[in-house]
């Protein structure tokens, strides 16, 4: 379980296919307090620490898991939104994230705001994701609120400090971002569904 409130950003220092699962080697500040078979999440992935090496450790992703995230676009020196896995009894400062990353998003603008920046994002809604006005999203394991609410698309308000500490400083135009939409909405969607079926 996470927050969305990103820790630290690592930087992919190393990449190895090996049948269809991708090593992932990431280099973090986080990577002294680490231990094998921990939690922490990419860009909102939540993988398990398999190696450690100095300041450097690794996680492997499966097929599923490739096939569903952005992942499969990371490339060596790119940089990823870290978080560990939230510690029973501490604060809830963003919402409850489970590190399930349940579709992608194309970024399709970017703009600057005198001050923030208004990030809007499209996604395939044949997947049955929702947003809602002011409700909560994860974005690259970054907790937000919604503005801008449509069917498949809506947008994200970026203070300064969220942009200068996750990887949203490095989001073009077609950047494929991960996108985990809120726990209890998709319980209530879900809910919704089986009522009308």
């Amino acid at each position: 379980m996470f927050t969305g409130i990103i820790e630290s950003i690592g930087t992919i220092s190393n990449l190895k296919a090996e049948l269809n699962n991708l090593h992932i080697t990431i280099k973090s500040s986080l990577t002294p307090e680490l231990k094998i078979d921990q939690s922490v999440a990419h860009n909102g992935v939540c993988l398990t620490v398999v190696a450690i090496n100095d300041s450097e450790y690794t996680v492997t992703a499966i097929k599923e898991t490739l096939d569903k995230t952005s992942l499969n676009t990371l490339k060596i020196g790119d940089s990823v939104n870290l978080e560990r896995a939230m510690k029973l009894g501490d604060r809830l400062d963003g919402h409850i994230v489970q590190g399930h990353v349940d579709q992608t998003a194309i970024c399709t603008n970017i703009e600057e705001a005198n001050g923030s920046w208004i990030f809007t994002f499209n996604y395939d809604t044949s997947l049955n994701n929702i947003t809602i006005e002011k409700g909560s999203i994860t974005i690259n394991g970054t907790s937000l609120t919604v503005v801008n609410s449509k069917k498949d698309s809506f947008s994200v308000a970026i203070i300064p400090y969220t942009y200068n500490n996750t990887n949203f400083n490095t989001f073009k135009k077609g950047t494929v971002v991960n996108l985990e939409f809120d726990v209890l909405g998709k319980y209530v969607a879900k809910l919704f569904e089986i009522s009308y079926n």
